[in-house]
């Protein structure tokens, strides 16, 4: 009989320590899960690349729904555990359920530590630990322009860095005069303060802070030698605190964090601890690779496989930072017991400090060049004698390849990706059972490098040793997906040739490797299907993403947002009276003008999403789908006396010639009234510019973090120039485009002048255009006969009343 495994927490840690339970013995418990967050495992280190607009929350999720269902897990979200009690072995929740367990795991991570100064409960003063302070960091920076972060360590600079990213001023304060102090000596720390600093980041340094000022929302900081600073955010980035009350009600030993041994066990029998609120040996963790090792021999443990118990954990670290390369492991500051190989580089900015002891690497700093960290780390962690090395090239033999040597002398048990906790005899067996060929078919099996990347060249080296002959570094070139060599061109062409009429029919004759595809694949072949034969393929609603099933983004909450269309953000009586009858109607807690100028209902639930959209009668905004999102105008001519043309107009019959036809990934377009740009078209991927004698066209623009100026295209006469033109513009990026690009690389892919070959050809754009014309027919009838089956159901329901 099953035994019942019950675990406090759904993070990183937690969550990890159950997949090795599952792969052990997957038959061995009864898994109930409890977390306090709305969403499923996620990965926190990426919180950072979300802030700095590289990546969506739903593309950090290590384990989705699916997964616990899989696996039989029984999930609860947003629910707290109140109360453990040992004797009765049960736990509380703040929701009154009552779960029995045989076995407990705490993994009940930490919290951000906040100052306990005067106003630091003021609203605008937050952490940064989870989505909710992402997701609240984001917000205060679409209202407010000033940010101070508290902490100069790892987190600090990562949250100042998206702060940045969003538009906002960033001032960073540090208590003492040396950043990162804990990983960096003061001549690496110099160098990544001048680096930040030419990136627009601002340093308070040996800073105390004394008080956070303000009437409901922080408007200051006052510091202790009588100075003080104006900012209309506050992140506090100084360190975190192990949540370790439950344990403490529970009368289990806790000092700092919940005390443990070498098996994770805590004071009190069948509980175990892991993660952030775990202390072993006096010392807790805050970075993720000891708390996959401890998750790792708890699993071990607690399925009776042999184990050598937790020994606690050499750290290392990486700052997520574009523009800064660092390493820092073991010591970082000499004494008497060590001596030091330094190499200082200024004109290249690159510094390299390995501290040696006994012919042992004892500790490694490295600046502007990190690409030696993982190797020399490894040196660090095995204790390598070091006398046959030379200094001079860092610690490299002569004539050697010190990589190759490296992987082969690394055990299987060594973490390559610390990120995901990834070893090289995951990622060796994965290669031999999978038949991987790429590092791309690596990182999507195993998730090594999928996180900062940062270990990329180690993993291509283990790929390249464990094939041997076998490895083809042109075979690096990506395949559409796992499951094919083959990249989206062959597929593309292997459709057209073979003449195949299904996804299915193209996983199986083209040899997928997966006869179902994947996650990456179904969406892709959908819409290429589709894309090609627009009337005789019949769109697959299961292949596609959850938003576009559900006509809706899906929220923090698990609650949906429903965004009609307005026609340049116009509007009419009727329909505001509409979209406010339903938002009461369905209790929606959250009405909003959108950044796309549209009326937005945030927080629809799931079931209610369907009677919303037939309540209003709308037709969708496709706020959440790959396609043409919204046209951004400007009055124009109409009112602004500095318009030109008509950009009002133009822009309301491009978002109706363009819209709902799928494209490899959203589409935003843009029509300013004059060269004063209002409408910000410049960083769209369709932009026009209204001049006294036409319109000028813009291609291939992008804003968010790494913004991309649309390239000069080419001036034409007339509105339906545009109009032509943003039709073959479309057509050929849905023809050409990979999915999931956007036109800003599909550009530097393909090239401008190639593009404009196939655009200003005549004989290709009237070609083009009718191809586009002939997918949007497609779309419009299936919009229309969705009215109609509507009409038909509440004729129907009339009927029976």
């Amino acid at each position: 009989m099953k035994r019942n495994l019950v675990m406090i927490g759904n993070g990183m840690a937690g969550v990890r320590c159950i997949e090795e339970i599952l792969k052990r013995n997957s038959e061995m418990f009864k898994i109930t899960i409890i977390g306090d967050e709305h969403y499923p495992n996620y990965n926190r280190i990426m919180l950072s690349h979300v802030l700095q607009g590289k990546t969506e929350i739903s593309d950090i999720h290590i384990n989705d729904w699916q997964w616990y269902d899989d696996h039989n897990i029984t999930l609860f979200t947003g629910e707290r555990v109140t109360e453990i009690n040992p004797t009765e072995k049960e736990v509380i929740t703040d929701q009154g359920k009552h779960v029995s367990y045989d076995e407990l795991i705490i993994a009940t991570g930490s919290s951000a530590f906040i100052l306990p100064v005067p106003g630091s409960g003021l609203e605008g003063v937050i952490g940064f630990r989870n989505i909710e302070d992402t997701e609240l960091m984001l917000e205060a920076a679409r209202q407010y322009k000033k940010a101070i972060v508290i902490g100069g360590g790892l987190l600090g600079l990562e949250a100042a860095r998206g702060l940045m990213d969003q538009g906002m001023d960033v001032q960073v304060v540090h208590l003492l005069s040396s950043l990162m102090e804990q990983q960096l000596d003061p001549s690496a720390a110099k160098m990544l303060k001048k680096d930040l600093e030419a990136q627009g980041m601002q340093f308070l340094m040996e800073k105390q802070t004394t008080e956070i000022y303000g009437n409901e929302r922080v408007e200051g900081i006052h510091f202790s030698d009588g100075t003080s600073v104006e900012c209309d955010l506050v992140v506090m980035a100084v360190g975190i605190k192990p949540n370790i009350q439950l344990a403490k009600h529970a009368g289990l030993q806790v000092n700092r964090g919940i005390v443990v041994n070498e098996y994770m066990q805590t004071s009190a029998p069948a509980i175990y601890a892991v993660g952030e609120c775990a202390e072993h040996n006096g010392i807790t963790y805050g970075l993720v690779a000891p708390l996959y090792e401890q998750g790792i021999t708890l699993a071990e443990h607690i399925t009776n496989s042999e184990t050598n118990g937790y020994q606690g954990s050499i750290l290392s670290t990486q700052l997520k930072v574009a523009g800064c390369d660092l390493f820092s492991g073991g010591k970082i500051a000499e004494d008497d017991q060590t001596e030091a190989i330094i190499v200082h580089d200024q004109f290249a900015g690159v510094y390299k400090k390995i501290l040696v002891t006994d012919n042992k690497v004892v500790g490694v700093v490295l600046y502007g060049d990190a690409s030696d960290g993982t190797r020399l780390f490894s040196m660090l962690k095995k204790g390598t004698d070091i006398s046959g090395f030379t200094s001079a090239a860092v610690l490299q033999k002569a004539g050697e390849d010190t990589l190759d040597e490296m992987i082969t002398d690394m055990s299987a048990e060594e973490t390559v990706c610390g990120c995901n906790g990834v070893t090289k005899g995951a990622i060796v067996q994965s290669i031999l059972e999978q038949d991987l060929k790429t590092y791309e078919e690596v990182k999507t099996c195993t998730k090594a490098g999928s996180s900062c990347g940062k270990c990329r060249g180690v993993v291509e080296a283990i790929l390249a040793h464990t094939l041997g002959d076998g490895f083809d570094p042109e075979a690096e070139k990506p395949g559409m997906c796992p499951c094919t060599p083959l990249t989206r061109d062959e597929v593309v062409a292997e459709i057209k040739e073979k003449g195949l009429q299904s996804p299915k029919e193209v996983r199986h004759v083209l040899k997928f490797k997966n006869e179902e595809g994947c996650p990456t694949c179904r969406p892709a072949l959908n819409y290429y299907m589709r894309m090609l034969m627009p009337e005789q393929y019949e769109d697959d609603k299961a292949s596609r993403f959850v938003n576009e099933r559900m006509n809706g983004n899906i929220q923090n909450n698990g609650t949906f947002s429903v965004v009609p269309r307005m026609y340049g953000g116009t509007t009419t009586g009727d329909d505001l009276i509409r979209l406010g009858e339903v938002a009461n109607k369905y209790n929606v807690p959250l009405v909003k003008i959108t950044g796309a100028s549209r009326v937005g209902l945030y927080g629809v639930k799931k079931e209610d999403v369907p009677r919303v959209w037939e309540d209003l009668g709308m037709r969708s905004g496709y706020a959440y789908s790959k396609s043409l999102r919204n046209v951004k105008s400007c009055v124009g001519s109409r009112f602004c006396r500095f318009g030109t043309q008509d950009s009002l107009g133009l822009g309301i019959r491009l978002e109706q010639e363009i819209e709902m036809v799928d494209t490899p990934h959203k589409m935003k377009m843009g029509v300013s009234g004059c060269p004063r740009n209002c409408a910000e078209v410049l960083t769209k991927d369709f932009g026009v510019v209204c001049v006294e004698n036409g319109y000028q066209l813009y291609l291939g623009g992008n804003g968010g973090t790494e913004v991309r100026e649309g390239d000069t295209f080419i001036t034409v006469a007339t509105e339906e120039e545009v109009i032509m033109m943003a039709k073959a513009f479309t057509q050929y990026y849905r023809e050409t485009g990979i999915y999931n690009e956007r036109t800003a690389p599909w550009v530097e892919r393909i090239g401008l002048d190639n593009i404009k070959i196939a655009l200003l050809d005549k004989v290709q754009h009237a070609e083009l255009v009718e191809r586009f014309n002939q997918a949007k027919a497609t779309y419009e009838e299936a919009w229309a006969s969705a009215l109609q089956d509507q009409k038909q159901k509440e004729l129907f329901e009339i009927i029976k009343k």
